[in-house]
């Protein structure tokens, strides 16, 4: 039997790596001689960089940049030398993990770290960069990364506007002088004469830059946003100015509200393209070739509800393996009872114990994967699993969670 584990990360619990481990650890606990391959995965949120890099290869480089509020910092990404290919992660400079609960402030964090790590890359010669656009402190519409790639925002008074909320203000942008706002691979990137890099943006949301479903109304919140009106309305003007000034509107774009707009500054001010993060990661470490020769494929995350159908990596993985006619089972944290996300698996498992709290099924996460592995391994070895027809639409999406 040839096994595939291919999960994303439990945020905050696990890596991907570690729950692969732990599943894997539990089904050898009853299948010892199952054929079994690990393949983390990430789907352009936190873990996207370390899940391609350890795929290609790739070594990491470190530079100096700015956290949201702007104080200097070390950051890092990947770096695959043999395709000068950076692969890095916005919440590396402009994250929620960069700040302390009492500073997260949407009004005034920005994405100027984001910019410093993009002039870094292209400064040691990366002809493509994979931005993964999860884990935002932010909500200033690529602004802050713009302007540390030369763009300056200016009011009336031609001052530059440097914090999201004075964006309301905002009266015409000047392009950095080194660069053009369009085309691909044309631009010189800080005066070196290097050609700026291509640049995809990893996306794990399709959420458009405004309106109910944009940057602000959704995310913003979380973020610790409090003037939602003033961001929405700051959006509103910089997509407007952008529009008058260049010709070009990306507002509606799918994913250009991801890490509080900084989908749609990527795609306007660098020309970049906008894709789903786990089609990007998908294609970086081969997945659908390793489903395809393999007999049943597990996936997992930590929270299975109606987000995972906007592209997070059990969809994405259950979609190819649905395409090759494979099993496929998820392992999550926690599971929605929504019928049309269960009914993407021939069967879920829950990393609960009954009678345990929240905090200590958290500690005890990797244990109880190996529990929920292993018992699946007996339901394999009692044929009460594979051994069968496969399951029909009513009675594919059963919830098994831990009861050891």
């Amino acid at each position: 039997m040839r096994i595939l584990i291919a999960p994303d990360k439990f945020k905050g619990t696990l890596s991907a790596r570690e729950v692969s481990e732990a599943i894997t650890a539990g089904l050898r606990d009853a299948l010892p001689d199952a054929k079994i391959g690990i393949l983390p995965l990430a789907d352009g949120g936190e873990g996207t960089a370390e899940v391609i890099s350890q795929a290609l290869s790739g070594s990491w480089l470190s530079c100096k940049t700015q956290d949201p509020l702007g104080r200097e910092i070390d950051a890092r990404y990947a770096w695959v030398d043999d395709q000068q290919l950076a692969i890095m992660e916005m919440s590396e400079a402009a994250g929620m993990r960069r700040l302390q609960s009492d500073e997260l402030n949407p009004e005034i964090t920005g994405t100027f770290g984001v910019g410093k790590m993009i002039l870094d890359a292209a400064k040691c010669g990366a002809q493509e960069i994979i931005i993964g656009l999860g884990g935002s402190a932010t909500n200033d519409g690529g602004v802050g990364m713009a302007r540390a790639l030369g763009f300056r925002f200016l009011n009336k008074s031609e001052l530059e506007i440097q914090i999201p909320v004075d964006l309301v203000a905002l009266e015409r942008i000047l392009p950095s002088p080194q660069s053009s706002l369009l085309g691909r691979g044309s631009r010189e990137a800080a005066g070196d004469g290097k050609s700026f890099p291509n640049i995809i943006a990893a996306v794990d949301v399709r959420n458009p830059l405004l309106g109910e479903n944009g940057a602000t109304r959704v995310f913003g919140p979380q973020k610790g946003a409090t003037q939602l009106e003033k961001l929405e309305a700051a959006l509103t003007r910089l997509a407007d100015i952008v529009a008058k000034q260049f010709g070009i509107d990306y507002r509606n774009e799918p994913g250009a509200g991801a890490a509080g707009g900084l989908g749609f500054g990527l795609v306007s001010f660098c020309g970049a393209t906008i894709r789903p993060g786990f089609d990007v990661v998908a294609e970086s470490v081969g997945l659908e070739a390793k489903i395809r020769n393999v007999d049943l494929v597990i996936t997992g995350e930590g929270s299975l509800d109606r987000q995972t159908l906007e592209g997070k990596t059990p969809a994405g993985v259950a979609r190819l393996a649905r395409k090759y006619g494979k099993r496929v089972f998820a392992f999550v944290g926690r599971a929605t009872e929504d019928r049309q996300v269960l009914q993407l698996f021939d069967g879920v498992y829950q990393n609960q114990r009954l009678g345990m709290s929240m905090d200590e099924n958290v500690k005890h996460a990797a244990e109880i994967l190996r529990d929920n592995a292993r018992q699946f391994a007996r339901d394999f070895e009692e044929k009460l699993i594979l051994n069968v027809q496969r399951p029909t639409p009513n009675e594919r999406g059963r919830i098994r969670p831990n009861s050891l």
